[in-house]
């Protein structure tokens, strides 16, 4: 049934029949492969699949990040972040990384935190003189700490498919996220020591504090998550309709000017929009994952893996390079869609830690975010700077390199996801 599965999904997948319809023809055939199939038991799945609580969080998320986008806050994280580091060599690459992580507690899209990035900050670095294929490849590697630190849409998505609490995924990324970053400093820190880039002029501490006074409303917005989060005032759902609330506001009331009552439609129907493809994907999945545990496609593969090795540490690598080819090849909400149901049984069978992997399994297909040739992310930039697939590949690689050493460190030292995970949820 394993093979079933995949030869069928895969097989629609390479004809370019949507993610969602590949998922629900690969269900069918296999039901009617085990002799269970009738249309009515499809067509429940999919409706309950959308009709799950947890699953509210996300196109409440999608509409804040929405929002947010349109009130101009993207442009006054980033004035925030030029004054503390524009000043040295190299700056706009610090600003970058900074500014991501800032924007990840805000969205939890790696598209449309990208997409934000790029456009403030890619033409700021080719007017200094940056090479603008390293530039490109530096805001899509940083785009993607987004669905790491919380809020994170795909991490809500696993949480639900895998009954896994989205309170600990969530406090669980918070760590790996910052490592994340700084690993891209550090990088990026032996880059611009060889090339002389233009700095712009060091901020006066007027200025700066002038700067965090804009900013500071848009970064309480992920604290009054965290702590809200973490002291049990709210659910993840209820969190993300507190974050549309609070854009709202700050939008109407402290940054007057950039988002008009006249925008709002249009806000609506553009998150409207990418909640149909993230709902419907999530429906799917459901119907693909209640066909799977019947076939009982779990205990198959987990059988076969344990066949080949016992050992937690080597299971999570060869899950790892399994995951890293998935990424390649397929984004990352119908991968963790896909494969949630069918590894989880696996690795919690073992003693893994669901938490653990969960973050493992998003840091993995992240990179396959930026990876050719399917990396959403690398596209959104190559648009954005107007370069080829090629070029910015060319300019990416040593921030990939990094994230994979990461991914790599994650795994061998668990304790790293798992002793701040406790100490947050004391």
């Amino acid at each position: 049934m394993i093979w079933v599965f995949l030869g069928v999904l895969f097989f629609f997948l390479f004809l370019g029949v949507p993610v969602a319809f590949s998922m629900l023809m690969s269900a069918v055939v296999m039901t009617i492969t085990m002799g269970i199939y009738d249309p009515q038991i499809i067509t429940q799945s999919l409706v309950n699949g959308a009709n799950n609580f947890p699953l509210m969080a996300i196109p409440f998320f999608i509409l804040a990040g929405e929002i947010m986008n349109a009130g101009g806050i993207s442009k006054r994280v980033v004035g925030f972040a030029t004054t503390l580091v524009g000043h040295i060599r190299g700056g706009l690459g610090y600003v970058t990384i900074i500014a991501g992580v800032m924007f990840a507690g805000l969205s939890g899209s790696a598209v449309a935190d990208t997409a934000a990035l790029g456009a403030i900050l890619i033409p700021m670095m080719a007017a200094k003189g940056y090479d603008i294929k390293r530039a490109s490849g530096l805001v899509a590697s940083s785009g993607i700490i987004a669905p790491i630190i919380p809020p994170s849409i795909p991490l809500i998505m696993y949480g639900v498919i895998g009954g896994v609490s989205i309170t600990q995924l969530f406090m669980a990324g918070i760590v790996p996220g910052i490592i994340f970053a700084t690993g891209l400093m550090i990088v990026w820190y032996l880059i611009a020591r060889k090339d002389n880039y233009e700095t712009l002029p060091k901020a006066t501490n007027k200025e700066r504090i002038r700067s965090f006074g804009s900013a500071i409303w848009a970064l309480f917005m992920p604290l009054i998550i965290i702590v809200g989060l973490r002291g049990g005032v709210f659910t993840p759902t209820e969190a993300a309709v507190i974050a549309c609330v609070y854009a709202l506001l700050i939008s109407f009331t402290v940054y007057r000017g950039d988002l008009k009552v006249r925008d709002l439609p249009q806000v609506l129907v553009s998150a409207a929009r990418t909640t149909g493809v993230v709902m419907f994907l999530a429906s799917a999945a459901m119907v693909t994952a209640w066909v799977i545990t019947v076939a009982q496609v779990p205990a198959e593969l987990a059988q076969f893996l344990n066949n080949i090795t016992s050992n937690p540490t080597v299971m999570l690598l060869i899950l790892m390079v399994f995951l890293l080819l998935v990424g390649v090849v397929m984004d990352m909400t119908p991968a963790i869609l896909i494969f949630t149901p069918v590894l989880l049984p696996t690795v919690v069978g073992l003693g893994i830690d669901p938490v653990y992997f969960g973050i493992l399994m998003v840091i993995n297909l992240c990179i396959g975010l930026i990876t050719p040739p399917v990396g959403t992310v690398l596209y959104v930039a190559c648009g954005i700077s107007k370069i080829s697939i090629i070029d910015i590949a060319k300019g990416i690689w040593p921030f990939l390199i990094v994230q994979m050493l990461v991914l790599v460190l994650l795994v061998l030292f668990p304790q790293i996801v798992l002793v701040p995970l406790e100490i947050f949820m004391k």
